[in-house]
């Protein structure tokens, strides 16, 4: 959960300024070459490891989310001030899109649509479903209210969808008998569900994406409540969850079977006791229309938070690399979770290895890099890799009390995009490059495009190997699905197709045969060209292409 927003506006620029790079970064300047996870040729100084956009947007929040035209949309900061329209703070999104050489450094910022008025939630669960759209669901907090115990707007039940094409937000029905969502751990399943698990209870409610309408799904088995839980999709289509309230137990669950399954204990602590050991008050929610939507009331309550707990990424190898949390001052944990042979099976854990001394994980970003390693931002503010078997850090924090966090978003570019939440936006760019055989791979391409005209595109692993992004519960910017990227052999000028229609959303689809749709955009310059599907920052074979 949120509990306070620690630093915002001028505060947090001055000391964001103040952050460290460690000696293994480069010098120089400037982007790096789509999809190759940064790094430059032997004759050209490699860029910066870590740099400000050129730039900026008006107001910098925790949440970024990957469009599948390969821009991106961001959260302005929860304790903005009114703007000209009227909406203030976590109502605003900026879109960032990437320069005419696909360089996001140079990106440019245009402002969007925001919600229906009454809806601007904080802290709640996301997605980009496969249809190209974007989800926002529940909200810690809500209509700015950030006080504690929580306000009456608190915990909202309230969701909308986002149409990038139409620049336009519809509100959606609240699942049955639901008074109340607030921050939850959610998923996209392969066959294009977003599940989430209630945050006071155990159930599980799935939306369909067509008629956005709820259902539940069966849960059984559950150890505990959701709470301040994550999900981790595994390449069996299970998701694994580290319990909380279950400590230090994980579980997975099994779609197909609507069963948990017992996991062993994890080898060292990876949450941290919670801050309100007498609970929170919640409620009573109002009865209000949003959107032409009605929700609430709810009744009153008591939350019982369990704790934090880190980011779980899972990396090509098939391991799950969870993040731990840990009380103030002391020492975050990690460790590795390997699935079983078959998707009933449970797992096995190993311990990894702990942050820096005094740091931890707790409620903070991680994103999985091309080469396989996986990014983690710290309490700190400071940022760490963990190629498999050290974490190094590799940027340092601000120092000082409350840092800013550090939000984490891979791009298609190879790099990670890095919000600092009220301060500014900056751009990771890491070393290493991927394997060959975790790239994608086109079977089927169209020769020829027009301008405008919709396409169909098959091969493998367009999916990539991972979500590539956690946040703990909550802020989920989950990336596993095909961008077409399209360069002109003429200009090397770059633009991003937008995607839609995937055929899975599966993570590690191996040899299976997938695919999705592609619309040609008007912005691209026609003739001689090449195109790529991108995942998760890595680029397959290029095709040629003709574009009229």
């Amino acid at each position: 959960m949120k509990a306070s927003l620690r630093t915002s506006g001028a505060a947090a620029l001055s000391v964001v300024l103040m952050l460290g790079v460690s000696a293994c970064s480069g010098g120089g300047s400037g982007g790096s070459t789509p999809g190759t996870g940064g790094g430059g040729s032997p004759s050209t100084p490699p860029p910066p490891l870590i740099q400000d956009l050129k730039n900026q947007p008006p107001s910098v929040g925790a949440l970024a989310i990957l469009l599948t035209d390969g821009s991106v949309i961001i959260q302005a900061a929860a304790t903005s001030g009114t703007d000209s329209s009227g909406r203030t703070g976590a109502g605003v999104f900026y879109r960032l899109t990437p320069d005419a050489n696909g360089d996001y450094v140079n990106g440019t910022w245009s402002r969007i649509a925001s919600p229906p008025a009454g809806y601007s939630p904080y802290a709640g669960a996301s997605a980009v479903l496969a249809d190209g759209r974007v989800l926002l669901v529940g909200g810690e907090y809500n209509q700015n209210n950030y006080d504690i115990p929580f306000a009456p707007s608190a915990l909202t039940d309230m969701s909308a969808i986002y149409d990038p094409k139409a620049d336009s937000w519809t509100m959606i029905p609240a699942p049955p008998g639901l008074p109340y969502i607030g921050d939850v751990a959610s998923v996209v399943l392969p066959d294009g569900r977003f599940v989430f698990g209630t945050k006071l209870g155990k159930q599980m409610w799935a939306l369909d994406p067509g008629s956005l309408t709820w259902s539940q799904l069966p849960a059984a088995g559950k150890a505990d409540d959701f709470a301040e839980e994550g999900m981790t999709l595994l390449p069996s289509g299970g998701l694994l969850v580290v319990d909380m309230a279950n400590t230090p137990h994980a579980e997975h669950y099994d779609p197909s079977l609507g069963h948990w399954i017992a996991e062993p204990a994890t080898p060292v602590g990876l949450t941290s006791p919670t801050d309100f050991p007498a609970g929170i008050t919640y409620g009573p929610a109002p009865q209000q229309t949003v959107g032409g939507v009605t929700y609430g009331p709810g009744p009153p309550g008591t939350y019982m938070p369990p704790g934090e707990i880190g980011p779980a990424i899972l990396r090509p190898d098939g391991s799950v690399f969870a993040t731990g949390s840990a009380a103030s001052g002391q020492t975050g944990h990690t460790a590795i979770y390997r699935p079983g042979a078959a998707i009933g099976d449970p797992g096995t854990w190993t311990a990894g290895p702990d942050l820096a001394s005094g740091d931890n994980a707790g409620d903070t970003s991680a994103d999985l890099l091309p080469s396989g390693h996986v990014l983690v931002a710290g309490v700190s503010g400071a940022l760490y890799e963990f190629d498999g078997t050290t974490l190094t850090k590799t940027v340092s924090g601000p120092g000082g009390s409350n840092p800013p966090p550090a939000f984490l978003l891979p791009l298609p570019s190879g790099e990670s995009l890095v919000l600092v939440a009220g301060a500014v936006v900056r751009l990771y760019s890491p070393t290493g490059t991927p394997q060959a055989q975790w790239a994608p791979t086109i079977t089927s391409a169209p020769a020829v495009v027009s301008r405008g005209g919709t396409y169909v595109i098959s091969g493998t692993q367009f999916n990539g190997l991972s979500q590539a992004a956690a946040y703990g519960d909550e802020l989920n910017s989950s990336t596993n699905f095909p961008l077409v990227r399209i360069t002109n052999k003429a200009s090397g000028h770059v633009v991003y197709a937008r995607t839609h229609n995937h055929s899975t959303m599966a993570v590690a689809t191996g040899a299976a045969t997938v695919s999705t749709q592609f619309d040609a955009p008007q912005s691209a310059e026609t003739g001689a060209s090449t195109l790529v599907v991108v995942a998760n920052g890595i680029s397959s074979a290029p095709a040629n292409l003709t574009v009229n």
